[in-house]
């Protein structure tokens, strides 16, 4: 009998026997990503899932990224099949307003020049001795676009796709931080000044219908595999802009979104194991990371300074900085910036319109990534 009683609280103790230094050291990071989501509010929808995953998934014998385990069902239905990021981007589109980039289309090109800073890290990455794979999944952390990053890493290095995703997340919450010492440090005072004309509210509602037609027949074509990508964002802004699925705008922006946020994050945290996460590789990923989207600021700010001088002072360099992907947070970073040196700024439409733009721009250099990497035979 006694042995029996033995037996049992062996056990119970089996659990603590398997923990890991390593295992301790992840729920201690699971537990500040939820700090982080709970506490400052940085990306609370998905940092918040994200953490609770990375614990569950350090818990010795627990075996939830097993085989049949509940954790990589998740992850097997939904990331291996690039089906939760898709269905983010059909949530995302039917978010997201383009007519500020309608009324004022040359803003695109902010959105094309705040991409710089993912095709340059990626050399950074193959130069520090990534493959290729692993740089291209690497250098999306610049797009600042999380469901970019993880439909991108998640088809060609899914090892990576736990840092990967907290790098893009973490880095996209931190916006507000990382750009106003580089915009204040690349723009001048005179620059900083520059008022903008309101933006006029003169395109039609068939523009808006027709355009997310449009982009994604044209970009497809330009880059076949970014389709999945382009095709889902725009069709999400196709049901907001047609007026006549409602319900089904409402679904994909709510319902739909909510649920498919809330799995995509535990099955990213389930990828969080100890064994896999603690590598020298995953602090560069961190480090590689802000240096892209750094460089996208950067080469925004810049673009915008020419713009400026080519239309003589009628565009403020300002709103170069949200020609990255984080929608809407880095449009209002330059519209606060824009206030802290002129009060009568008012950035916010005309950098929604930059913003927008890189967003398409993410998806862009993405398809071209993939594109090249199938063109070398990989994926």
């Amino acid at each position: 009998m006694n042995e029996a009683l033995w037996a049992g609280f062996e056990g119970l103790l089996l659990g603590v026997s398997h923990l890991t230094l390593g295992h301790l050291v992840m729920l201690v990071i699971g537990g500040l990503l939820l700090y982080l989501g709970i506490r400052h509010g940085f990306e609370p929808l998905l940092l918040v899932p994200i953490g609770f995953g990375a614990i569950l998934v350090n818990i010795p014998l627990a075996g939830l990224m097993e085989k049949g385990g509940i954790l990589r069902t998740f992850y097997d239905a939904g990331v291996l099949t690039e089906i939760f990021p898709l269905l983010i981007f059909v949530g995302i589109g039917a978010m997201t307003d383009f007519t500020p980039l309608l009324e004022n289309p040359k803003i695109l090109l902010l959105g094309a020049a705040g991409q710089f800073g993912i095709f340059s890290t990626l050399l950074l990455a193959l130069a520090l001795g990534f493959t290729r794979p692993e740089s291209v999944s690497i250098g999306i952390i610049g797009a600042c676009d999380g469901p970019t990053a993880i439909y991108v890493t998640s088809r060609f290095a899914p090892h990576l796709l736990g840092a990967v995703s907290v790098a893009a997340y973490s880095y996209m919450s931190l916006v507000p931080l990382i750009q106003p010492p580089i915009m204040k440090l690349l723009t001048t005072e005179r620059e900083k000044n520059v008022v903008m004309a309101p933006v006029r509210k003169s395109v039609s509602g068939r523009t808006k219908i027709l355009f997310p037609i449009v982009a994604t027949v044209l970009t497809s074509i330009i880059a076949p595999l970014g389709t999945p990508l382009m095709g889902m964002i725009m069709l999400g802004n196709l049901l907001k802009e047609s007026g006549v699925v409602a319900r089904l705008k409402q679904a994909s922006e709510q319902e739909i979104a909510n649920v498919v946020t809330l799995l995509l994050g535990l099955s990213i945290g389930a990828t969080m194991q100890a064994e896999r996460f603690l590598k020298i590789e995953t602090l560069l990923i961190m480090v590689l990371g802000l240096v892209a989207i750094a460089l996208d600021t950067v080469m925004g700010l810049l673009f915008g300074k020419l713009m400026c001088l080519a239309t003589r002072g009628k565009i403020n360099p300002l709103i170069g900085a949200a020609g990255i992907s984080a929608f809407p947070m880095a449009a209002r970073v330059a519209q606060t910036e824009g206030q802290r040196y002129n009060k009568k700024n008012y950035l916010l439409m005309h950098a929604m319109g930059a913003n927008t733009g890189g967003q398409i721009g993410s998806v862009m250099a993405a398809a071209i990534m993939l594109s090249v990497l199938r063109g070398l035979g990989i994926g």
